[in-house]
């Protein structure tokens, strides 16, 4: 994924491209993102998922780049604490 920052400190922007190389169009899907809550020290206190919509349809050897804004609670984000979506899975029909 392609991280980057946004106004609020328990929020990314993060990007995907996706490529078709089915003979099918693709018309429904979900992404889910790992948000990992870091600590001051580097720790990973936490992974939080989040499942979002796929930007679909997606016609046979066609690409797109999908972009959602990931948040985690407030509470699970104390200061000095910041959030790394690493992990990504998507699933699609």
């Amino acid at each position: 994924p392609v991280l980057a920052g946004t106004d609020v400190r328990r929020c990314e922007q993060v990007s995907l491209d996706f490529l078709n190389t089915a003979k099918t169009p693709v018309t429904s899907g979900t992404v889910t993102f790992g948000t990992h809550v870091i600590g001051l020290l580097g720790v990973d206190w936490a992974t939080v998922n989040s499942t979002h919509s796929l930007p679909l349809p997606l016609a046979p050897g066609r690409r797109t780049t999908g972009t959602w804004r990931v948040c985690v609670a407030a509470w699970r984000v104390p200061l000095g604490m910041h959030i790394e979506t690493r992990d990504v899975t998507f699933g699609w029909k």
